[in-house]
């Protein structure tokens, strides 16, 4: 299975010249969605709704986001949610627990992981990863209205 493809806004944000990738290749932008931020469904966790609200305005701001998005970016949400109860869980009773075949693996830890992984794979896709965060960084409007330096 290759990589995942990037939006096109990344690209675009990564890019050597306007309309270029960071290899210099012409970016295709896809189809003209409508950029406007989902609706957060009704039925998050409340632990997934409050990340929902603390990533989306960023999302937003770079335009990454359009009502189609919703279903995967409240799958990030959920598996951030299960990850930091899976966390609290283990934190509160350890990473072991005593059965009749001795000491296990608390299954947490196991939740924990795969909900990390699953996080991590569904952040990617939002650019949410520290290897994105330059990029995104980079194409934040900052609201500066100072003329862009082609150096920096």
């Amino acid at each position: 299975m290759g990589r995942t493809a990037q939006p096109a806004a990344l690209k675009l944000i990564k890019g050597r010249a306007p309309g270029k990738d960071s290899a210099g290749r012409p970016v295709n932008s896809g189809p003209a969605f409508k950029r406007l931020p989902p609706d957060a469904p009704e039925w998050l966790t409340p632990e997934a709704r409050a990340e929902w609200d603390r990533v989306l305005p960023g999302l937003a701001r770079l335009d990454l986001l359009k009502p189609e998005d919703a279903a995967a970016l409240a799958a990030y949400c959920e598996a951030w949610a299960t990850f930091r109860e899976a966390t609290e869980t283990v934190q509160r009773d350890g990473l072991t627990i005593e059965a009749k075949q001795g000491t296990l693996p608390h299954p947490a830890v196991g939740i924990a992981r795969a909900a990390g992984r699953e996080l991590r794979a569904w952040a990617a896709h939002f650019g949410l990863t520290p290897s994105t965060e330059q990029a995104l960084s980079r194409g934040a409007d900052d609201g500066d209205d100072e003329e862009e330096n082609p150096f920096a």
